[in-house]
């Protein structure tokens, strides 16, 4: 009998039951739900229905990750947006790094979407796909990429050691939504740090010009390193966030 997960404190799903519109909020590479908390409640206190999905094998232990598939967090986030089907008429998607990833992945694949967020996402990462490349066979791990956050203090709650297996089925992730940019046309709000230590801040300039969405804008986080969500502009996200879907819905 296979040995039960054990899922981190501050590291499980969350959901708010709220009006019809619905927001599917979704973590990053290695990381959690605790990165989408603050953001995924202030969708909630404006009165949407809000779900924030553990992508498997995250916010548990890198040996776990290390079995899990991109395609499985397709699935995971796939699964989302249906759960909030279920009882909203309108879905939005934002999500952080691999998250915004993701979000780009359903917005390819779901023109019905009301419009994405995606914050400091990830398209074409040459230089870490080298970097794996070069690894592969040869390492098991490599030091964690979490908490690039330029507040003091703040810690994410990320794995301290990035399993080499999954920074492969991150890459294939990333050849497949860069492939099919071209045909997202929802309403797109992309945010993006001027400083970013883990994802080139290109990437968002990449999915600005690629997506073919008659409703797109590209803003900058001033004050923020890659997890936005955790640093000193996630009120400014959170109001940006909020703002953009009160728009779409008018």
């Amino acid at each position: 009998m296979s040995e039960e997960i054990v899922v981190l404190s501050d590291a499980e799903e969350f959901y708010y039951a709220g009006n019809e519109i619905g927001v599917l909020v979704s973590h990053g590479f290695t990381g959690t739900t605790q990165s989408m908390a603050y953001l995924g409640k202030r969708l909630a206190d404006e009165g949407f229905t809000v779900y924030g999905p553990r992508l498997r094998g995250h916010g548990t232990t890198p040996e776990d990750m290390e079995t899990s598939t991109f395609k499985e967090w397709i699935e995971d986030v796939e699964a989302g947006l249906a759960r909030l089907k279920e009882t909203c008429s309108k879905v939005f998607v934002t999500g952080l790094s691999m998250g915004g990833t993701l979000t780009l992945y359903l917005a390819e694949r779901h023109p019905e979407l009301a419009g994405i967020m995606p914050i400091n996402a990830a398209v074409e990462m040459s230089e870490f796909e080298s970097y794996y490349l070069s690894l592969k066979g040869k390492e098991r791990f490599i030091d964690g990429i979490g908490s690039d956050i330029k507040a003091k203090g703040i810690q994410e709650l990320a794995y301290a050691k990035t399993p080499v297996q999954s920074m492969g089925e991150l890459v294939q992730l990333l050849k497949v939504v860069q492939k099919g940019l071209g045909e997202i046309t929802v309403p797109a709000l992309i945010l993006s740090s001027k400083v970013d230590h883990v994802v080139p801040p290109l990437n968002s300039q990449i999915i600005y010009e690629d997506i073919r969405s008659d409703v797109k804008e590209l803003v900058k986080l001033e004050d923020s390193y890659h997890v936005a969500t955790l640093d000193n502009d996630k009120e400014f996200i959170a109001d940006q966030c909020i703002s953009f879907i009160h728009k779409c819905m008018e």
